[in-house]
């Protein structure tokens, strides 16, 4: 076999156990060491390599994290948070709250990084009023993966697909909006099914660490402000404007950092290197094996099978699955370079973030949002196994998936 092959086998084998058998090298390990053996064994050159990084996907997600970063230094996702899980209701109406604040801000501020900031804040808040974090944390991790969904800028996934298909910022949202939206009662009424009757802490686990009621958070409302100004400066020059979507985030990145109050260490600190340097060697990756011609070969007896990459239902089988095997990031960048670039590009742009987005809830390693909440909680004392995520993800993720099947088909009527 193929040392190109072997590489790239290894690769995607880290990135769908969450790592290297038999080493301690995570998905983002992988990635980076794959790129480096494809260059080390010549099967890519340097200069190939470095053309194989797509600058413009990357500099999109660099400038929106800056910006996202921005909410999370003024202490905005910190004060929000602990604004909705102080309110005084009841259980299943906090759950609908947060499933409404995940899903709004990652569509405008990046999955991801929303997850990131506000998980921990969130089995705070939840232990301090003696409720039970999971069905709190699940909800709202899926409630993020199915609302990022919306618009280009929702996820990293949404902003690769855009770039490879050349998608509008309109067109993108009125072909993902909708589902994306319906989704969310679909996320509360299950979770909130499955965990009736048990909102509160068992009073006999000791095992988790009960938290004293946390004031409101302090918020730094210029910095606010700031933030907010420049994240609609961003979407407006999206819809109005031609200028690339990647200097356009730049652009506004350069503006949070320029600031009197604010070190600009502390909000490049809130950057997730690791998921930009994945995406760099899965993109060094997939160009080495590219060379082989492999790929090429294997979509060519695909379509002669009847396998068709530019209907959007096929499109969106083959990515529910493959985000389920490999992640929904990796899975995008593997399909990417052999979708049609004409025809009805709105549509399979959804079909390709619908895919991703609303199966990635099925498992814990189907986004990188899933891990995070999953990592975080347990660093907090709060263990979510495999088997209680798809207790809820399965479920979820198999409604939204029949949602978006129905919504596809409508559209492509």
């Amino acid at each position: 076999m193929d040392i190109t092959i072997i590489i790239f086998l290894l690769v995607y084998l880290a990135l769908a156990l969450g790592h290297l058998p038999g080493f301690r090298v995570d998905r983002t390990g992988a990635a980076v060491v794959g790129a480096v053996a494809m260059i080390g064994f010549q099967r890519i050159t340097d200069e190939a390599a470095w053309n194989a990084i797509d600058y413009e996907t990357i500099g999109l997600l660099f400038g929106l994290m800056i910006v996202s970063g921005a909410f999370s230094v003024s202490g905005f996702y910190a004060w929000l948070a602990s604004k909705v899980a102080s309110m005084d209701v009841s259980p299943p109406r906090l759950l609908a709250l947060l499933v409404i604040t995940g899903a709004g801000l990652s569509a405008v501020l990046t999955n991801d990084v929303v997850v990131v900031a506000m998980t921990p804040l969130l089995v705070s808040i939840t232990l301090s009023r003696g409720l039970n974090p999971t069905p709190f944390l699940l909800a709202f991790c899926f409630a993020t993966n199915t609302g990022s969904v919306a618009t280009i800028i929702g996820s990293p996934q949404n902003m690769i697909a855009a770039q490879a298909l050349g998608l509008s910022f309109t067109g993108f949202m009125k072909v993902a909006l909708v589902p994306a939206l319906l989704s969310l009662p679909l996320v509360w009424g299950v979770v909130a099914l499955l965990y009736r009757g048990n909102w509160k802490l068992a009073p006999h686990n000791s095992s988790v660490p009960r938290e004293s009621p946390a004031p409101i958070a302090s918020m730094d409302r210029l910095e606010t402000l700031k933030a907010a100004i420049v994240t609609i400066g961003v979407i407006s020059a999206f819809v109005f404007s031609d200028l690339p979507r990647e200097l356009i985030a730049l652009s506004a990145a350069g503006i949070i950092l320029v600031n009197r109050r604010v070190s600009s260490k502390e909000v490049l600190g809130t950057v997730d290197g690791n998921l930009l340097l994945l995406l760099m060697g899965l993109f060094v990756v997939n160009a080495a094996l590219a060379q082989t011609g492999m790929p090429q070969k294997i979509i060519t007896e695909m379509q002669a099978a009847g396998i068709d990459f530019s209907d959007p239902t096929t499109l969106f089988i083959v990515g529910s699955v493959l985000s389920n095997v490999i992640g929904n990031n990796p899975a995008v960048m593997l399909l990417a370079p052999f979708l049609q670039h004409s025809g009805d590009v709105d549509a399979l742009g959804a079909a390709l973030a619908l895919s991703t987005g609303f199966s990635s809830n099925l498992i814990i390693f189907g986004s990188l949002a899933g891990i995070i909440v999953v990592e975080q909680a347990a660093s907090r004392g709060i263990t979510i196994s495999m088997r209680e995520f798809c207790r809820a993800g399965v479920p979820v993720a198999a409604a939204c998936i029949v949602l978006a099947l129905a919504w596809i088909t409508l559209l492509t009527a």
